[in-house]
């Protein structure tokens, strides 16, 4: 049942299968994409096309090594040429592509299996809460004059509103004129943001404050 379709002879009657097959197979992939991440029509197009393209290779390569070797060369050289993505466009991408090895060798039924079963996961991970970080932590960014002295300036209000706080990163701005204090917290009540900040600007002169959620640098590869 999970045995390739290709035999010896390469007929026009099975190329066409396996390419309606990555065809379909893609277009699902990019829905499913499409569906749970904000990417651009042009990403979704690609995903959806790349399962055909990635099988025609491997149809054309048909064991040839000199030849595997030369198209393996073309894929590195298209990598310097991309911007980085995100983790799951990088996921959606390499979906495809395995959908597009199972069609170009003609194990159609096990590339239909294989949506199936990764694609129902990959919905049932989105509509869950896997993988969600499981404190509410937050970034808060404070913007001071150089004649202030941040060393503890705000503890006190961090006792009172927060359980926890800790010290990212200090840096300077407006040729030095400016520091920019970015702060790691917890808060004991969500509702109390407000009145955080309001405690803040008093202290600070009224300046830039920012408070948003952590933004994790492995959401990118």
């Amino acid at each position: 049942m999970l045995n390739s379709i290709l035999t010896e002879a390469f007929t026009i009657e099975t190329f066409l299968i396996c390419m309606v097959c990555s065809l379909v197979l893609g277009a699902l992939v990019a829905w499913v994409h499409s569906i749970f991440n904000n990417s651009s029509k042009g990403f979704v197009m690609t995903i959806a096309l790349l399962p055909a393209i990635v099988q025609m290779v491997i149809m054309l390569v048909n064991g040839n090594l000199g030849t595997g070797v030369a198209v393996m060369g073309a894929f590195s050289l298209v990598r310097f040429r991309s911007i980085p993505g995100s983790a799951k466009e990088i996921s959606s991408i390499f979906f495809a592509m395995a959908i597009g090895l199972a069609t170009g060798t003609g194990y159609i039924t096990a590339a239909v299996i294989f949506v199936v079963i990764v694609g129902g996961i990959s919905i049932l991970y989105h509509k869950t809460s896997f993988g969600e970080t499981r404190t509410n932590e937050k970034d808060l960014k404070i913007t001071i004059p150089e004649g202030l002295d941040y060393t503890g300036i705000f503890n006190d209000l961090f006792t009172k509103y927060t359980f926890k706080s800790e010290l990212i990163t200090v840096r300077t701005a407006n040729m030095g004129s400016l520091y920019k204090l970015e702060y790691r917290i917890i808060l004991k009540n969500p509702a109390e943001e407000k009145a955080l900040i309001d405690d803040l600007r008093c202290r600070n002169g009224n300046l830039e404050i920012t408070c948003g959620r952590v933004a994790f640098a492995n959401e990118e590869l």
